[in-house]
Order: structure tokens, then C-alpha cells, then sequence
């Protein structure tokens, strides 16, 4: 590989997209952009900045590979019911109006999810949903609220029922489910955080950043939550050096800001 050469693209793609590949494992996203070279028949990272410059299908197609919008209602099950059993309760009786981040929501399955386990909840109570992710076009793919049979495989009969329509073989979310989150574009490695939230899930996006950068990002979630505020992490994302950083263990993937 020519260091030159990657350099090079790391820097036009910042410019491009504001995605800072410096944040990113190198020999992972290397490996990941090298096959989509190969696939499309060149040789250089150059060259390929060339080509999604001149084709903003590609280019699309490449952010979204990028960036790993992957996701579905209620993913991981078992964690949405420890969420719904016992983390939200114990939020609610310090809070009876919550103040959660969805960071990284991709077509908004997470925060479509925590909304229907709120509206469910606590039904007369508007709490506030933030859901944030770099890319706009999937940001508003979320705000549709159209979603296939694979990101649907987790919901339950009752909540099918009540929250969705089908149409044309998809689901389509309810509009009351809708206005319960707040979308916006947001980029977590430069972007400035809101504050006073009690909960922020922060799911399978970090799979890729470097130890440093998901340092810092955990260190800015910590100072973004309110005293008792927990953080929502990945299946394989579990915090090493969480005492480092600041927080309490909770649950195993839940991480608690001390009192």
C-alpha cells in the first residue's frame, strides 16, 4: 500500500464527508475499502475517491458501507428487556420525564424501539427521544418509518398491532410513534453533545474506531449524562477501562454515571 496514497484519501474524504478515518483502525477500514476497490476495478485509494467523486450513487453506497447501517427493532432482545424491566423503571422513579439519545441511529429502529417501550410505559408522558447518525440520507430514510420483514423479525404481535401498518409487504410505523423522536445529523467525533440526558444507547457503531477515539467519545457520553444517567452499549462493545473513564457497572453492557 502507498502511505502517500491513503493519506491522500483519508484527507479528501474528510473534506468530503467529514468522516475522519485517523478515528477509524486502520487495517480494518483498509481491508474494508480494499474490497470495494477490487469489486469495482481499481487500484489506488485515489482512484477510488475519483470514482464515488464522479458517481454519488457509489458514493452513497460507500458512506453506508462505511458507516454499517445495520440494524432492527429491538436488537439484542434480551438487553430491550433488562431496558424495559428494570433500567427505564429505576430512570422513571428519579425522572418521570426522561431525556434519552439515540447516538448513531441509523434508519431509527433504536429509537423507534424506545419509543413504543415508552409510549407503552408511561402512555399519557412525552419524553424526549434524540436520535442522531452522520449519514442524512438514511437519517431520512428513519423519518419515513418503512422498515422490511428483517428489521421487524423482534417485534412483538401486540406492538406489531398497535404501532405498524402493513403496506406492500412493509411495515410503516404510526405517526403517534413518529412524533415521539427528534431526528438530526450529527457526527459524534467533532460534533458538540447536548447535555441533562438520563439515558444514551450507543450501539455497534464504535466496532471500528480506534481505542482513543472510543475513549474520548465515552468520556463525553459520561459528561453528557446526568448524575444517575446510564450509557447503552454494544454486544461487543463492553467497556474495559469503564472506572478509568468515570463510570459505575450497572448491567452487564449498561454503564451508570455515579450520583
Amino acid at each position: 500500500m502507498d502511505e502517500k496514497d491513503w493519506e491522500s484519501f483519508k484527507q479528501k474524504l474528510n473534506n468530503k464527508s467529514g468522516i475522519n478515518l485517523n478515528d477509524y483502525k486502520p487495517a480494518q477500514m483498509q481491508r474494508r475499502i480494499s474490497n470495494l476497490m477490487t469489486r469495482h476495478g481499481v487500484h489506488t485509494y485515489m482512484d477510488f475517491f475519483a470514482l464515488i467523486e464522479r458517481n454519488p450513487v457509489l458514493y452513497k453506497d460507500f458512506i453506508d458501507y462505511l458507516t454499517i447501517n445495520v440494524t432492527e427493532f429491538f436488537r439484542t432482545p434480551e438487553k430491550f428487556s433488562e431496558l424495559e424491566s428494570k433500567v427505564l423503571p429505576e430512570l422513571l422513579a428519579k425522572s418521570p420525564k426522561l431525556n434519552i439519545w439515540s447516538a448513531g441511529c441509523s434508519i431509527g429502529a433504536e429509537p423507534y424501539s424506545l419509543a413504543m417501550i415508552l409510549a407503552d410505559m408511561t402512555p399519557n408522558t412525552r419524553h424526549r427521544i434524540l436520535a442522531s447518525d452522520l449519514d442524512v440520507e438514511i437519517l431520512a430514510k428513519a423519518q419515513k418509518g418503512i422498515y422490511t420483514s428483517n428489521e421487524f423479525k423482534n417485534i412483538s404481535q401486540s406492538r406489531a398491532s398497535k404501532h405498524f401498518k402493513q403496506e406492500n409487504g412493509q411495515y410503516v410505523i404510526s405517526n403517534d410513534i413518529k412524533s415521539r423522536v427528534e431526528f438530526k445529523r450529527h457526527n459524534l467525533l467533532l460534533d458538540k453533545f447536548d447535555s441533562g440526558f438520563d439515558l444514551i444507547l450507543c450501539r455497534n457503531v464504535v466496532i471500528y474506531f480506534t481505542e482513543e477515539a472510543k475513549d474520548a467519545l465515552y468520556r463525553r457520553f459520561l459528561a453528557a449524562l446526568k448524575p444517575g444517567g446510564v450509557l447503552f452499549v454494544g454486544g461487543t462493545e463492553a467497556i474495559l477501562n469503564f472506572r478509568e473513564i468515570g463510570f459505575q457497572q450497572y448491567l452487564p453492557f449498561f454503564y451508570r454515571k455515579p450520583f
